[in-house]
C-alpha cells in the first residue's frame, strides 16, 4: 500500500531482458535502507527487490506488468518516480494507492498557468476507467487532485515543488504515463455494473 507521495527521483541505470520478465536496476540513494523483499512503487508500479547493494536495487517486472504499463518502454537513464510502502500508523498524505495500474494515458496538453501548470490526458474509455471532479487519481505513481473530468479524459494541476521533484518536469506532449484510479471509485463503478 502506498500513498502517492513520492519520496525521491532516481535514475534507471540498466534495463534486463529475461524470457519474457524485465529486470531493472535503479541507481537510488533509497537502496541502502531497503531489503530484499520489499515492495516499492517505480512511476506508480509495485514492484518487489530482488537484489541489492549500497547504491542500487534490481526489481522484476513480469509480462503481466509490462502489457499494462509502460515499463516496457524504460531505458538506461530515464527518470523514475519512487515510492517504498506506507508504514502502518504513518500518515496518509496522498491517499489509498496500490501501485497496481490499471491502465496507461498519454499526456494531450501542458499549460503553464501563474504558480502552477496544467497536464492533461487521454485515456482509453473502453476499460470502463473514471474520474471525477476534484476526485483522487494517480499518475507515475503521484497522488493528484482532478480538474476538468471528461468521458475519457482529465487535467491536473501541479505545484512547482511537485514538477521540480517528480518526473512530470520531463514530460512533453506525447509522453505515456501509468495511471491507477481511485480504488473507492474502482468499486463504486463495478458495483453500478454489476447491477445494471
Amino acid at each position: 500500500m502506498f500513498t502517492g507521495i513520492i519520496e525521491t527521483v532516481s535514475t534507471l541505470k540498466k534495463v534486463a531482458k529475461d524470457q519474457d520478465n524485465i529486470h531493472l536496476t535503479i541507481d537510488s540513494p533509497l537502496a541502502k535502507e531497503l531489503k530484499i523483499d520489499q515492495s516499492v512503487a517505480h512511476n506508480g508500479i509495485c514492484l518487489t527487490v530482488v537484489e541489492l547493494s549500497d547504491t542500487d536495487y534490481t526489481v522484476t517486472a513480469i509480462r503481466e506488468t509490462i502489457e499494462k504499463t509502460t515499463i516496457g518502454s524504460w531505458e538506461a537513464g530515464d527518470a523514475i518516480n519512487l515510492e517504498r510502502a506506507m508504514k502502518l500508523g504513518d500518515r496518509l498524505d496522498g491517499h489509498i494507492v496500490q501501485g497496481h495500474v490499471d491502465q496507461i494515458a498519454t499526456c494531450s496538453n501542458i499549460k503553464d498557468a501563474e504558480g502552477s501548470t496544467y497536464y492533461t490526458f487521454t485515456y482509453d474509455k473502453s476499460l470502463n476507467n473514471i474520474t471525477i471532479e476534484k476526485g483522487s487519481i494517480t499518475v507515475n505513481g503521484v497522488s493528484l487532485t482532478v480538474v476538468n473530468s471528461g468521458i475519457d479524459e482529465f487535467s491536473v494541476a501541479i505545484i512547482p515543488y511537485t514538477k521540480e521533484h517528480t518526473n512530470f518536469n520531463a514530460f512533453k506532449v506525447g509522453t505515456q504515463v501509468n495511471l491507477e484510479f481511485d480504488v473507492i471509485g474502482k468499486y463504486v463503478s463495478k458495483l453500478q455494473q454489476i447491477r445494471g
